[in-house]
């Protein structure tokens, strides 16, 4: 049995995804999701970006709930999706797009913003005369890639379908559960992920940034380490296969 045994904050559903992952692995795991998705209804002018899907040189889709909630509001509104154009920062994200039939552009390798804008695709879809880019995610977020879009030339627009909201939990929650189950490392999924588990933890920040922390990106692992963090572990993606590759080459606490 491998030594790891880690904290997973992600959505309740993608958490248990992959606690999944990680015991066909051999890795332990407890989940205490810190982010819950609430959709948005989109107002007047992101309907009327929804009608005009097509008319945007590509369509950037950062998360699966962002995936799944634009397939849905597409549906309810009876419009068209074009077939074409589609990009995602990583398979996962792609996979729900593909499931409607639409041909998308991800990273071959990493699942940041930074793989993403490499992709010869989208840098193809920005080269047009004042190309028109849709940023398709969650209330705040993926600043870098608006900018570095921007850089190149393409006007970008976002739709927002959702906010992230840390749930409810008990004073002492967090503390409780890294006791109880022995748990000796954490992994964050974004950078409001990590604000979350901060909050969270409250008073008890400075036990938890002894702790290992696995990360998907270097921006969150530059955000780690200004608030404190000490053993932060850059899994370069966020993805089940990074942070198997992460444990398997990062030594755990002895106990």
């Amino acid at each position: 049995m491998n030594p790891w045994r880690l904290l997973l904050t992600r959505p309740a559903e993608d958490c248990a995804a992959l606690s999944q992952s990680l015991a066909d692995a051999g890795v332990g795991s407890s989940c205490l999701p810190l982010l819950a998705i609430e959709p948005v209804l989109p107002d007047a002018r992101q309907r009327a970006l929804l009608s005009e899907l097509g008319q945007f040189g590509g369509i950037i889709v950062v998360s699966k709930p962002a995936a799944r909630l634009l397939l849905e509001q597409v549906a309810a509104c009876g419009l068209p999706m074009p077939p074409r154009g589609w990009f995602t920062v990583g398979a996962a994200t792609a996979a729900v797009l593909q499931q409607a039939g639409l041909h998308v552009s991800y990273p071959a390798a990493g699942d940041d913003s930074e793989a993403l804008l490499a992709v010869p695709a989208l840098r193809q879809a920005v080269a047009g005369a004042a190309p028109r880019m849709l940023i398709v995610r969650g209330v705040g977020g993926r600043e870098l890639l608006a900018e570095r879009l921007a850089q190149l030339g393409a006007s970008v627009e976002y739709l927002e379908l959702y906010r992230r909201c840390l749930p409810a939990y008990p004073a002492g929650t967090l503390m409780q559960r890294i006791h109880a189950e022995r748990l000796n490392g954490v992994v964050v999924s974004s950078g409001q992920g990590f604000e979350h588990l901060q909050q969270l933890a409250g008073t008890a920040w400075p036990q938890i940034a002894r702790m290992p922390l696995f990360v998907p990106s270097p921006r969150v692992a530059e955000q780690a380490r200004a608030a404190g963090a000490q053993q932060v572990v850059d899994c370069r993606g966020a993805s089940a296969t990074a942070l198997l590759a992460a444990v398997q080459r990062s030594a755990a606490p002895a106990d």
